[in-house]
């Protein structure tokens, strides 16, 4: 199956123009590469195997053979091919500890922006209800002054980048579990450009704006109330309409029909006063 050519910029390099962002699809070497590591990872190819040459690639796919070696060494850094001299490039065995990571590269492209939106969604949605579970005083008082934060950048014409992060990262120490604190800083230096993507779409509407807003106080008030339903369906709601404003903006294509938003969440219940 052959791909169609494309050679434009990564997400990171995505700009305004008057109609809004232009989607941005993803590099041929991104593709391949994702391609590749797929069958790897569900064992079409197997540890041992020699992968096909360069030019069987080059030709099986459509792409040219610069293409090719730039897709394969993002694979090789993975950890996942190994090259052997004289004889070829074959699929590695598998260490016995798996890192945790992924290819920078790999990630600048939409698909994977909505890929990561998804990911948060998990995650983040029982992160809150667990913050509203435990969450001390202080911090529910720390997760006030970080929503402040975001609206005196936004204030000063800044995109709020930093302080978003924060409020995310206050919100992960509220759970009490610092293995939530060290998997966001981890996921943070993938998702930095792709925030700032969707940062300056929402700069680009004042309702966009005011939704971030309410959505951010929505689920903080869930966390000092004590409910963590209401907790975890602000944040799943959160991202779920990050995705529609992008998809508003032409940022990606709509994949779940057109003006359509999560419900807005419950106003939570006061289950108790703050520790």
């Amino acid at each position: 199956m052959k791909m169609a050519s494309t050679t434009r910029s990564p997400v990171a390099a995505a700009a305004l123009s008057g109609s809004g962002f232009a989607a941005v699809p993803e590099r041929l070497s991104d593709r391949l590469a994702a391609r590749l590591i797929e069958q790897i990872e569900r064992g079409a190819l197997r540890p041992g195997d020699r992968l096909p040459t360069e030019l069987q690639l080059a030709e099986s796919h459509g792409v040219s053979r610069s293409v090719v070696r730039e897709a394969v060494h993002r694979v090789k850094a993975r950890g996942l091919l190994v090259a052997r001299q004289g004889s070829g490039v074959y699929v590695s065995q598998p260490a016995a500890h798996q890192p945790l990571a992924f290819d920078p590269q790999v990630l600048e492209s939409m698909t994977a922006v909505v890929q990561v939106v998804e990911l948060r969604r998990v995650l983040e949605g029982e992160m809150a209800a667990l913050a509203a579970e435990r969450a001390t005083r202080s911090q529910v008082a720390g997760l006030r002054r970080a929503l402040k934060a975001i609206d005196t950048a936004n204030d000063a014409g800044r995109d709020g980048l930093d302080e978003d992060m924060g409020l995310h990262r206050a919100i992960g120490a509220a759970t009490g579990n610092p293995q939530f604190t060290r998997l966001l800083a981890f996921l943070e230096q993938y998702l930095r450009e792709a925030m700032r993507v969707t940062k300056g779409n929402e700069a680009r509407r004042a309702d966009f704006m005011r939704q971030v807003r309410e959505e951010h106080a929505a689920l903080v008030e869930a966390i000092a109330a004590r409910d963590p339903q209401a907790a975890r369906q602000a944040a799943i709601a959160h991202l779920i309409n990050g995705e529609w404003r992008l998809e508003e903006g032409g940022v990606i294509p709509r994949r779940r029909g057109a003006g359509r938003r999560a419900a807005k969440p419950p106003s939570p219940s006061r289950k108790g006063a703050s520790r």
